[in-house]
């Protein structure tokens, strides 16, 4: 299973990874502690196809994607 990390220091909530995404692997959501600062939030993990399109239209690069099948 693929392993999506979003760093959200360096996440800026523009969405541009939730809009190029195919299998909709991410979502933008209101931090708890932060209402009205959204984020990436990999929330279909498991529908990811690592075709890595997330990674490179991060303007931020907050994005990693891993493939934990080696693991």
């Amino acid at each position: 299973m693929p392993i999506v990390v979003v760093d959200w220091n360096r996440c800026s909530g523009k969405g541009t990874c939730v809009e190029i995404c195919p299998v909709s692997v991410f979502e933008l959501q209101e931090l708890i502690h932060h209402p009205e600062t959204l984020k990436a939030v990999p929330v279909k993990m498991e529908e990811c196809s690592l075709c890595m399109k997330c990674v490179p239209i991060c303007a931020e690069r907050a994005i990693t994607v891993k493939n934990d099948s080696a693991i």
